[in-house]
């Protein structure tokens, strides 16, 4: 069989990102997208009322700036519109083949990677994934117990499909606080679970959007005591809204940036509700004992971060943080690479276009190298992230590092081909010859 070039999968904002920086490295490529469209997520996976969280300016690519008359926070049309231009400006779409799903992939002895899509099969010089990590849904153990209807963020896309209902909205994340505010608009009545304690923040304070107050160069400690007075000075005590305290601090976890939840818990029109604890048929009972009926129970319960066309266990996952070395080279695996399983705090095209370069740049070296490149990141100590949310400021700052390490990789990659071969089992010398 033919050995064709890398394939690139998926052609959402990372996969648009990284076929640019092949293309301008000239790196031969294929590209396959398993929808009809480019933009992943903001095409076929978010309803018609979404705005993004993070701003206009720290979400485009630096090299192609949204329109000036794009608002602070486009919407979801505005956003695929910004990413249909940025790939027919650069002629990428032209080189994509829409409507192919990768089905299974399987390394070969040779390092190469034979692949079966819904087309055809063929075996390709490397695999460069970047499927998202919005779309294998996870629903509570409860959902199948529950006669009404159960409604995951990723099938909601209309507000009529809330109008009317009594509906418990479960979850405190971007989605689980959009779906709490439509029902609270259109339902007939509008409760929200929440298991725990969240920080919400303001999309905007003073005019100005709040991920555009924070510096690059303050350190992590100023970040959370800044956006906690904010938070004050915004909203007040969460409690005072009947939310329970937060249980860890800004940025141990993902975000919620929403304004729209305080207005309608300030106005009655939603309503907390703590942890669901048993449901029968339409009744659902909570933690305190208190027991309501509902039509319709949506979930902004979030995702899993899986690859199910790669052999089981071919990317190690802890919790929902890839362990990829660098944030991208699959550890065991030759001429793969995973690219966007990660949850930047804040707007992702200033990050993911220089992460999409340095993969460019590391695809060429390992066509010049002859150990497998994750051995020589594992020389050189770089590590797995220990947690899939990145602070786009520290993650740049690295990237750059980054970029001036390939006379070193070099000098490693050829140290371990005189120790061990070009395949041979990377020895525990690795790290000694790393010095």
């Amino acid at each position: 069989m033919i050995l064709r070039p890398h394939l690139l999968v998926g052609a959402g904002p990372v996969g648009l990102a990284v076929a640019k920086a092949l293309a301008e490295k000239g790196i031969a490529y294929e590209h396959v997208e398993a929808t009809d469209h480019v933009g992943g997520n903001w095409a076929h996976g978010v309803y018609q009322t979404a705005h993004i969280i993070s701003s206009r300016k720290t979400t485009e690519y630096p090299d192609w700036p949204m329109p000036e008359h794009y608002p602070d926070f486009p919407s979801a049309a505005q956003m695929c519109a910004y990413y249909e231009a940025f790939a027919e400006h650069f002629g990428l779409t032209e080189r994509i083949r829409f409507n192919e799903e990768v089905l299974s992939c399987e390394p070969t002895s040779s390092g190469a990677w034979r692949v079966r899509t819904s087309r055809g099969e063929h075996v390709y010089a490397g695999l460069i994934v970047c499927n998202g990590h919005h779309w294998d849904r996870i629903l509570p153990d409860w959902a199948q117990e529950f006669s009404g209807e159960v409604l995951h963020s990723k099938e909601y896309k209309r507000p009529d499909q809330l109008k009317g209902k009594r509906v418990l909205v479960i979850g405190g994340g971007n989605s689980g606080c959009d779906l709490a505010s439509e029902a609270a608009r259109v339902g007939s009545f509008a409760a929200w679970s929440l298991r725990r304690g969240y920080h919400f923040l303001p999309k905007s304070f003073l005019g100005i959007p709040t991920v555009e107050m924070i510096h690059p160069l303050m350190p992590i400690w100023s970040q959370r005591l800044a956006l906690k007075a904010i938070v004050r000075l915004k909203f007040g005590a969460y409690e005072r809204y009947g939310l329970p305290a937060p249980d860890h601090r800004i940025f141990d976890e993902h975000p919620t940036i929403n304004d729209d939840v305080f207005h309608y818990l300030s106005h009655g029109k939603l309503h907390p509700r703590p942890d669901v604890a048993h449901v029968e048929g339409d009744l659902v009972r909570f933690t305190d004992g208190t027991e309501e009926r509902f039509d319709l129970v949506a979930c902004g319960t979030g995702y899993r971060v899986s690859f199910p066309f790669l052999p089981e266990g071919t990317v190690p996952i802890d919790h929902k943080t890839p362990q990829v070395l660098a944030g991208m080279i699959v550890p065991g695996a030759e001429n793969l690479y995973v690219v966007g399983a990660f949850q930047p705090r804040y707007g992702l095209g200033p990050l993911v276009r220089p992460s999409a370069t340095l993969l460019a740049r590391w695809v060429q070296l390992q066509a010049e190298i002859e150990v497998p490149l994750y051995r020589v990141l594992k020389a050189a100590r770089l590590k797995p992230p220990t947690t899939h949310l990145v602070d786009p400021h520290a993650a740049m700052r690295q990237l750059k590092r980054a970029h001036k390490l390939d006379p070193v990789l070099r000098r490693i990659a050829k140290r371990l081909e005189r120790q061990a071969g070009p395949r041979g089992p990377a020895p525990e010398a690795e790290v000694a010859a790393a010095k």
